[in-house]
């Protein structure tokens, strides 16, 4: 399968002193020891690879969360797929940066 871009966005739900964004931060810790390529947003975590292995970082992430005290997790997943010849983070926004 062709490269794709694969967009995350974990919502867990946290009670007591525990910090919604403290939790998200190990969610991206998956992604950043993943060694795919990604860019973080402020709303979203944007991935580039295969599918399968794009999928399984965000199980990872998800179980990061819960393993961070979260007691559940809304994940919103968007895939962008083209079979012939793939998806880059940088055709997209490539112009944007400096």
């Amino acid at each position: 399968m062709s490269n794709v871009n694969l967009g995350f966005q974990v919502l867990p739900k946290v009670s007591g002193d525990l910090k919604s964004y403290e939790v998200v931060d190990r969610a991206i810790e998956v992604v950043a020891n993943s060694g795919v390529s990604y860019e973080v947003g402020p709303m979203e975590t944007v991935m580039e690879g295969d599918l399968n292995e794009l999928l399984e970082i965000v199980k990872k992430a998800q179980d990061a969360c819960i393993a961070a005290g979260a007691s559940e997790v809304m994940t919103h997943v968007k895939i962008h797929y083209r079979p012939d010849g793939g998806v880059t983070i940088d055709e997209k926004i490539g112009k944007y940066r400096d």
